[in-house]
């Protein structure tokens, strides 16, 4: 398995490669099972950028978050007999399993740290962090159907914060045409998501 990149342009949306349609958490896991490693590709590319932040929001350190990734997936991958059916949404379990690595690995740095090295930091909603994790999931996907310029706008402006007029500087379309073209978009995205 490849190392993760905490890039978010590196990661494909939390959608199955190729142009296939993506499955289920659970089909992915039951082909987990038997041992499908595009299955779990197709885990790891859903769910590894929830646990990659959970992990950061907790260790504040790149090279050990993704240390947790790395573990939790490689585990995943070898007692997949032993997930913890209807107990909660996959989402849901890697994030708090995301937490409990995180908080033991901090626990174990403290004993290495001078007191004033240790970083305490407040516990996060899970929940709602897998809840937005799943939204963007959503618009992300929403998104591909869009033509390749308004979505590449949309992207600009909320993935990565740019200001219409950076976002007009970048492309080289007209600050009007980056406005119209978000404006409809984010009408689309309304639609679609019922909100």
């Amino acid at each position: 398995m490849a190392r993760f990149d905490s890039n978010p342009a590196a990661t494909n949306g939390g959608h199955a490669p190729g142009n296939g349609a993506a499955r289920s958490d659970y089909s992915l896991l039951l082909a987990i099972r038997e041992h499908d490693q595009q299955a779990m590709t197709e885990l790891f590319d859903k769910y590894a950028s929830l646990v990659y932040s959970v992990a950061f929001r907790v260790l504040r350190d790149d090279s050990q978050a993704q240390d947790i990734v790395q573990d939790i997936f490689f585990q995943t991958w070898q007692v997949s007999r032993e997930w913890p059916a209807g107990q909660g949404s996959v989402a849901a379990w890697f994030a708090v399993v995301a937490r409990n690595r995180a908080v033991d690995m901090l626990r174990r740095r403290r004993f290495s740290d001078t007191v004033n090295e240790v970083i305490f930091v407040s516990p996060i909603n899970v929940e709602t962090e897998a809840a937005r994790l799943a939204l963007m999931s959503r618009v992300r996907a929403e998104m591909e159907t869009f033509p390749p310029e308004q979505q590449k706008s949309l992207e600009l402006a909320f993935f990565e914060g740019l200001t219409h007029a950076e976002i007009a500087d970048q492309t080289g379309d007209s600050l009007g045409t980056v406005k119209t073209r978000i404006r409809l978009g984010l009408n689309r995205l309304r639609k679609a998501l019922g909100s």
